[in-house]
């Protein structure tokens, strides 16, 4: 017991009064905390009543590209929105997700991938958290595909390697990571990187991986251990999506051979329907809305509606309504508003890295299937066809009876939903000069944009409703490049397929061009030889042989393919011209009067080479095509000693020639060797 010294009644009541009076200024600080927090957290965008849930996955909320959002603005001024920042970000292909002040993404630099938490309203990095090392940093395409998920104050990422993630979304810290391609020995894709965005529900986390006897796992969102796997089927791209049948909760997986739906809490198989055998891959969302699926493939695929059955069963398969080559989807996804879908219908089998990929932006009823408007001419971007008020392939964002749009050119466009007729209401360059396959997201009356270099947040709400203390940016202060198709005149005809295997009758009229070509250049540049010294003639053949097979080479693929309407690749012949110096120097080794830049500048021009023909087959998707820098590997043996013949006499000359062509023979078969060891 503590006893204190006794005071007098009017002492006793002083201290009364003034202990009330500072618990009195304690409760007016905390309710102006309260309301400061409130106004800040208060999202003018959404009708009353309305929870503000953000943007926490791929395809928000109800993964539809849906937004409650209203209050968005029905035109833009002439020098476009509001811009409340750019940033310089990385590689990458995720998209944003976001929550409060906050959003999310994943990229990656030099130094590795990365989790991003920015400040919503001014770009600022929050935190960061590294993950792994860059992933096909010089590739076709590099960096994370998949977008994280928000849920209950955690961030569950994906990366390209298999990894999945979980972090505290405040403070960046892991809680718990898994490889799950690796441990359930997932299958699909083709080798082109994990893609599938976490789905969480409630306390699950679902991702497709395609292992024996995992098609589809589930996750604890708490700590990653495994509640169920199930399913024989191999993933593609395509994230899981909840949908509900009668009341009851299932995950669907769009896969790369079927559509499977499993029970949500027991992962039990309750439908497998195939769709495909063989190699296919499925990136675009489906559609659902109960009890009808509708979804969309590439490879001039089209789209079909399905009707679930009342009592789902592996016995009882999908019923089909309506098939339609119409409305082929790849990289970005359509959406359903009221009974229409709008998309872009995709003529190319596959997205392009090179150019912006070719087809018309659709609306078609979804019951039936039936065109009601489509944009767009479907040629190729070339330079001699306007296609600039072309709409593109675009991600999508539905919002207060408006689309916005952001197309591969990196193009924000706002349409008005219609289903009567294509109608533009604003349009704008943000992010230009590069392709991106990113969709964009919607909050609090921002759209967040990216690319492989930056990313940007628009401002597309009423302007009354922007707070004057928001500091601002114009369009023009964004660095815009004008996007140039210089890969289609390089590539005046190009594969089809981008990844399929070049044929053998492929390979072999390739060098039999290749050889047309050097043995053209040997004679051509046999003329002037002719005409000089008989101590310079080799040399002065040397260098004109070189130069123009080196020329013919670099330009072949271009004209030859142009003229004969196939694609023909001469190339490999440019890189076994680089490579001939090189071999010559070798052979002189011994002479003992040296020079620094003849002893190395054949070296540094060999490797110029490569390094131009690595970065160009990139550029232009032509994947295969970098099998051809083994042509070392088969050049060597011979290229060594054929220098050391002598050649002064004609008829040692034209053994110098063949052997010379054997030289070449073997340098571009070290190259089809590899593609036949490899695939």
């Amino acid at each position: 017991m503590i006893f204190s010294p006794r005071l007098n009644e009017s002492e006793n009541g002083r201290t009364f009064r003034q202990g009330l009076s500072f618990l009195f200024r304690i409760v007016l600080f905390l309710s102006a905390v309260a309301v400061n927090v409130k106004a800040e957290d208060q999202n003018p965008f959404l009708p009353a009543g309305v929870k503000d849930e953000g943007w926490p996955a791929v395809r928000g909320v109800h993964y539809d590209a849906h937004s409650p959002e209203i209050h968005l603005a029905d035109r833009w001024p002439q020098e476009g929105p509001p811009v409340l920042w750019v940033k310089d970000l990385g590689q990458g292909y995720s998209a944003f997700v976001a929550q409060g002040n906050r959003v999310y993404t994943q990229a990656q630099s030099l130094q590795g991938q990365y989790v991003y938490c920015l400040d919503a309203r001014t770009g600022k990095t929050l935190w960061e958290y590294r993950y792994d090392w860059p992933y096909e940093l010089a590739g076709v395409y590099p960096g994370p595909r998949a977008t994280p998920t928000l849920a209950k104050g955690r961030l569950l990422f994906a990366g390209p390697s298999g990894l999945v993630g979980c972090l505290n979304a405040d403070t960046g810290q892991l809680i718990w990571s898994r490889y799950v391609i690796e441990e359930f020995q997932g299958k699909g894709g083709a080798g082109f990187g994990y893609s599938c965005s976490p789905t969480v529900v409630d306390d699950l986390v679902f991702l497709p991986v395609g292992g024996p006897g995992a098609s589809m796992v589930a996750l604890n969102l708490s700590d990653g251990k495994t509640v169920w796997a199930s399913g024989d089927e191999p993933a593609s791209y395509n994230p899981a999506m909840p949908i509900v049948r009668n009341g009851r909760q299932l995950i669907l997986g769009y896969l790369e051979n079927a559509v499977v739906i499993h029970d949500l809490r027991s992962g039990e198989v309750l439908l497998e329907h195939e769709l495909s055998q063989g190699y296919d891959e499925h990136s675009a969302w489906p559609i659902y809305r109960e009890p009808y699926l509708w979804i969309a493939a590439p490879f001039k695929s089209g789209s079909q509606l399905f009707e679930l059955p009342e009592e789902l069963s592996p016995e009882v398969p999908l019923k089909n309504i309506w098939r339609s080559r119409t409305l082929s989807n790849d990289v970005l996804s359509s959406v359903l508003v009221g009974d229409q879908l709008y998309g872009f219908d995709i003529f190319d089998p596959q997205s392009k890295t090179q150019r912006p990929s070719r087809g018309k932006f659709r609306c078609i009823e979804f019951m039936t299937g039936k065109a009601l408007w489509e944009q767009g001419s479907g040629r190729p971007d070339r330079s001699n066809n306007d296609t600039s008020g072309e709409l593109g392939q675009a991600g999508l964002i539905v919002a207060d009876g408006k689309l916005i749009l952001f197309n591969e050119r990196g193009e924000l466009i706002l349409l008005r939903a219609n289903p009567e007729q294509c109608e533009i209401l604003a349009r704008c360059n943000v992010l230009t000069g590069e392709l991106t396959w990113t969709p964009p997201i919607l909050h609090r009356g921002c759209v967040f944009v990216r690319n492989h270099s930056r990313a940007a947040c628009i401002f597309v709400g009423d302007p009354a409703l922007l707070s004057e203390n928001q500091s601002t940016l114009s369009l023009s202060d964004i660095p815009q490049e004008i996007y140039y198709d210089w890969a289609g005149q390089i590539l005046t005809v190009e594969p089809e397929y981008a990844f399929d295997i070049p044929s053998p009758a492929w390979l072999v009229n390739w060098f039999y061009w290749c050889l047309w070509l050097l043995l053209g250049s040997f004679v051509v540049a046999a003329i002037p030889a002719c005409f000089v010294s008989a101590q310079r003639r080799m040399g002065v053949w040397a260098v004109g042989y070189r130069t123009l097979a080196f020329i013919s080479g670099a330009l072949g693929t271009t004209w030859i393919s142009d003229w004969t309407q196939e694609f023909v690749f001469t190339w490999p012949l440019c890189l076994f011209i680089a490579l001939e110096p090189v071999l010559a120097r070798v052979q002189f080794r011994n002479v003992k009067k040296t020079s620094f830049w003849r002893d190395r500048l054949p070296v540094l021009w060999f490797l110029t080479v490569f390094v131009v023909y690595f970065m160009l087959c990139r550029r232009l998707s032509l994947v295969f095509e970098w099998a051809f820098l083994a042509a070392p590997i088969g050049a060597l043996p011979i290229g060594l000693w054929e220098w050391r013949i002598n050649r002064n006499s004609a008829g040692k000359f034209l053994f110098f020639v063949c052997l010379k062509l054997v030289t070449f023979t073997c340098a571009y078969g070290s190259g089809v060797l590899v593609l036949w060891l490899k695939y």
